[in-house]
């Protein structure tokens, strides 16, 4: 038992980790010379970087308060989950921790969606994703297996 709740915690924090990271770093789309991300759009001419914020349409503003409250509910569930281990019942189920966990995947995944959609509007067309969007991707699975174990599992004494 001890194995498998540091295995749940440990596929909860690494989806936790790529859900900041997908967020903060500036490479939703990389080019040869220009960088996007959730926050601005920067492109190099004649040597100069000229920037447009996120500001200027809704739809990056949906993206970035999706992934903001992705990274909310997971930090949320996590906290339940400690809090779970140590005042729920024998044979009572993390049921709080596992809707917190599966709705933070579901923001990931529908900011993603999102930016997949839109981001043709937002950047260069030769232009191609980065890693940071990679993880975006990557955080959902992770996240939603977690969230899925967690409503499944149950307190042993």
């Amino acid at each position: 038992m001890l194995l498998l709740l540091l295995g749940i915690i440990f596929l909860h924090g690494a989806a936790l980790v790529l859900l900041f990271v997908s967020t903060i770093v500036s490479a939703w789309t990389v080019g040869y010379s220009s960088t996007s991300d959730l926050w601005t759009n920067c492109t190099q001419t004649n040597g100069a970087y000229i920037c447009e914020t996120g500001e200027t349409g809704e739809w990056i503003q949906a993206v970035q308060a999706l992934m903001i409250l992705s990274i909310i509910f997971s930090f949320i569930s996590l906290f339940l989950f400690f809090c779970q281990l140590f005042t729920l019942q024998k044979g009572g189920r993390f049921f709080l921790t596992g809707v917190f966990q599966v709705l933070a995947s579901l923001f990931v995944m529908s900011g993603a969606i999102i930016y997949t959609v839109k981001s043709p509007d937002w950047v260069h067309e030769s232009e191609s994703y980065g890693f940071a969007y990679i993880l975006a991707w990557v955080a959902f699975p992770l996240a939603l297996i977690s969230g899925l174990i967690y409503l499944i599992l149950r307190k042993r004494e």
